[in-house]
């Protein structure tokens, strides 16, 4: 059985090392706390040190500057991480707000003003098919939304900003409460941008937009260390099996901005101490990888790209492949984001529902899907999950890659609306303890099982779906025509009637 107070201690050891983002003091700190409690097990660790260039933010500012040159101090919900530096008195530039391309001729030497709308009517089903759902009634938003999903796909294009030379950038949340973008570390999956970039929530944002109008300038201050040669590691330990030959892999990453993300090593930890004195039939490698945080160094695209994990997967193919001596992973379990609390917006306020966030479990094909969910009803209490295939080449978390590799999978992976939330109380006030323990000993009752069964009978994952999805929000699947309908929903005046729903022919 899974120890509560083990993962208490753990969590708590976690929330007093602060922020673990790449590379940085507090992720050694937490792969230290996370080696030693290895160690003390009596078990072997293997690391792989990394050196790469970070970026850590020292100070974030913004100011707009009136006609008789007092400055007025703007609100910066968070800085954009590795954007760009400037001097450490700022950069003072004239505001322009850039609605239009018209507007980008005259971008040289200004700071540009953009709104960053909510992603609130891309039907959810470009991003997900569900397999199942336990309570069977578990839905999905139908629309992809919130800050995570908003900064990774309008930030995609953020690179061609370079080109019209601005002296800096101001993104302006829009159509998400203050509350809810305080704090973003976003996005992280870019290159070095070049440019220093911050984040204004929507209220202070209306603000600089009327000054960038108006013509007005502003202050805007971000300052950064650049360190060339930071260190990091991915590490791993092996519990033998009895049987040679096969091998399951566990995995999660060690780098995040707060309790949540990333406490998927805190659950591993205690399922190491669950099983190190088990007979176990298989091998087990349990998987702390870097870089999650810095995936543009970090993805392998040998095997996969996508996630940190495929660095180490093309490092040791030999504790995986399955050809000639190598070991067969048979089957991955990836453990990430544990204990969410949901937190929504009803009405324009950001809000605890008290509920558990829905879990989104990626389950690799239907046999790993079937095991997941009997699993789940045997003895979850406290629980609202989902599963999911990997679908138009979306499959979030570290257990994408061996998916993509073809190996079998659950993969827990979680996506609150202050996953990435950089805070003073690291989150810790939407983190509940017992639902954490719950998908713990999911996990190892999801190993306790695989070690009974015969591997043939796990198969292989699936491969991603394509265009056609079944709903996650309740509703029905995407087919081309209830696409139009949903989008014509989403899109139309306040005012229009609905479209008919009524079935027609494709």
């Amino acid at each position: 059985m899974i120890d509560r107070e083990n993962l208490r201690s753990g969590m708590e050891t976690l929330v007093a090392i602060g922020p673990k983002l790449t590379g940085t003091d507090g992720q050694r700190a937490f792969i230290k706390y996370l080696k030693d409690e290895i160690a003390a097990m009596g078990l072997p660790l293997y690391s792989d040190p990394f050196y790469f260039k970070n970026w850590e933010r020292t100070n974030a500012a913004l100011s707009l500057i009136g006609d008789d040159g007092e400055e007025s101090p703007v609100h910066v919900s968070s800085a954009h991480p590795y954007s760009g530096e400037t001097p450490d008195e700022g950069v003072t530039a004239k505001l322009l707000y850039l609605s239009g391309v018209d507007k980008a001729i005259r971008a040289e030497g200004r700071i540009l003003v953009m709104k960053i709308e909510d992603l609130g009517k891309i039907p959810s089903e470009l991003a997900f098919d569900k397999r199942g759902a336990y309570p069977e009634d578990t839905v999905m938003p139908a629309f992809y939304n919130g800050p995570v999903a908003t900064a990774m796909v309008r930030c995609l294009a953020e690179g061609a900003l370079r080109l019209l030379k601005p002296a800096g950038a101001v993104f302006v949340w829009d159509g998400i409460p203050d509350a809810a973008v305080e704090g973003q570390w976003m996005p992280f999956i870019q290159e070095y941008l070049g440019l220093p970039v911050l984040w204004v929530g929507p209220t202070e944002g209306a603000r600089v937009i009327a000054a960038a109008k108006e013509g007005k300038s502003a202050r805007l201050t971000l300052t950064a260390t650049r360190d060339k040669y930071a260190f990091t590691e991915t590490f791993y330990t092996i519990l033998e099996g009895e049987e040679k030959g096969e091998c399951v892999i566990v995995n999660t990453h060690t780098d995040g901005p707060n309790a949540i993300e990333e406490n998927g090593g805190v659950a591993l930890l205690e399922l190491i101490r669950s099983l190190r004195d088990k007979p176990l039939r298989r091998t087990h490698i349990f998987l702390f990888t870097t870089g999650h945080f810095r995936l543009p160094v970090f993805k392998d695209i040998r095997t996969g790209g996508f996630q940190s994990a495929s660095r180490w997967l093309q490092f040791h193919r030999n504790l995986w492949d399955g050809r000639g001596s190598h070991l067969k992973c048979v089957a991955n379990l990836a453990v990430e984001h544990l204990g969410c609390l949901e937190w929504t917006v009803e009405n324009g306020e950001y809000i605890g529902t008290g509920k558990p966030d829905v879990e989104m479990v990626y389950t690799g094909n239907r046999y790993m899907d079937e095991l997941y969910l009997e699993t789940v009803r045997e003895h979850r209490t406290n629980v609202r999950t989902m599963t999911l295939k990997g679908h138009n080449m979306l499959h979030f978390g570290e257990g994408q890659n061996f998916f993509t590799m073809g190996i079998p999978g659950v993969c827990l992976v979680p996506g609150p609306y202050y996953l990435c939330v950089e805070s003073p109380t690291m989150e810790y006030e939407k983190f509940d303890l017992d639902l954490m323990a719950e998908q713990t000993e999911t996990f190892l009752r999801l190993i306790e099982k695989l070690e009974a069964a015969d591997s043939a009978v796990f198969g292989k994952s699936e491969g991603y779906s394509f265009v056609f999805a079944n709903s996650v929000s309740g509703g029905e699947g995407f087919r081309p025509g209830h696409f139009m309908r949903k989008l014509a929903r989403a899109v139309r005046p306040n005012d229009a009637p609905p479209p008919d729903d009524s079935d027609q022919e494709e």
